[in-house]
């Protein structure tokens, strides 16, 4: 490996021995090994820069101003040099090579996150209320978009639905999610009729002995995969004249949580419906929110 000549050995050989016992004690694969090891040549290079011969440092000063350094750059890159410098001194601490650990008292930065695009409420009507024509599949097609955004279910979950999980006595849904954890989802008036009007009509034309018991359906009476959801979507976004970068199931999913909360729906039950266990990873949505107030501040306030 060519080393930068502002490292002496010293730093050379101890991120060489941690890398090593990445690579052969944990697996650490090529790209996190090439990762961490430019990040640690960076503190290197920057510790030798400050007149210092080894990694040994009396506390936390030099990490952080070597941290500093890196302002410009995106807090998910600080975090990965913050971790590779915490792994590599934990490390240089069990083989004695060092008497302290100056990075422990050093918080991870939260990463940074970014927000969801979604759809206005009137764009998501264009996308789900396609009129129903004579054409095979075209009341599947429209029950699939109408679940979609009324369940915030991502297309997964929809593909892998089968009859014995809908109640349209209650309008519900029973939705396994990631981990094979179940939750219930409401259907809503419109979704529920589409998906009553697409059962009753078309899905006996098409199952043809193959199902599975699934919901969804492919011409061939095969259960349709969650690239057929995507490709139904797709062609739903270019109906409506809009553009395909801005639409997918899972964006669809982002416009049903954003919508509900902007409508006044409380964080929690969001996050029931969404099926995340962290309702942190559910806050991002009231982000988007807050986003959508301040554009809306900006255009049309007197003194913004």
């Amino acid at each position: 490996m060519e080393v930068s000549q502002a490292i002496p050995p010293e730093f050379t050989a101890a991120v060489e021995a941690f890398l090593d016992r990445m690579t052969v004690e944990q697996g650490a694969s090529p790209w996190t090994v090439a990762a961490y090891r430019r990040e640690l040549r960076r503190f290197a290079e920057f510790l030798a820069k400050s007149g210092r011969g080894s990694f040994e440092v009396p506390d936390a000063t030099p990490i952080l101003r070597f941290l500093a350094t890196l302002k410009l750059r995106a807090p998910s890159t600080r975090a990965r040099a913050l971790v590779a410098i915490r792994m590599m001194y934990r490390f240089l601490l069990a083989e004695r090579m060092v008497a302290v650990d100056p990075s422990a008292s050093i918080t991870t930065p939260r990463p940074w996150r970014k927000l969801p695009e979604v759809l206005t409420p009137s764009e998501a009507a264009r996308i789900v209320e396609r009129p129903v024509t004579a054409a095979k599949g075209s009341l599947r097609n429209r029950a699939i978009l109408e679940v979609l955004y009324a369940t915030g279910i991502r297309a997964s979950e929809a593909a892998h639905l089968t009859l014995d999980r809908v109640s349209f006595e209650t309008a519900t849904m029973r939705v396994l999610g990631k981990r094979s954890k179940e939750r219930l989802v409401i259907l809503g008036d419109r979704a529920a009729a589409a998906l009553e009007e697409y059962l009753e009509s078309e899905r006996p034309l098409l199952d043809r002995g193959a199902s599975e018991g699934r919901l969804f359906l492919s011409r061939n009476g095969r259960p349709l995969a969650r690239e057929d959801l995507w490709r139904i979507v797709k062609q739903a976004a270019r109906a409506a004249h809009l553009p395909l970068s801005r639409v997918s199931p899972h964006k669809l999913r982002h416009s049903f949580a954003t919508h509900l909360l902007q409508g006044g729906a409380d964080l929690r039950s969001v996050q029931q419906m969404l099926g995340h266990a962290d309702i942190a990873t559910t806050q991002i949505y009231t982000h988007v929110d807050s986003a959508r107030l301040k554009r809306v501040h900006e255009k049309f306030h007197p003194r913004a």
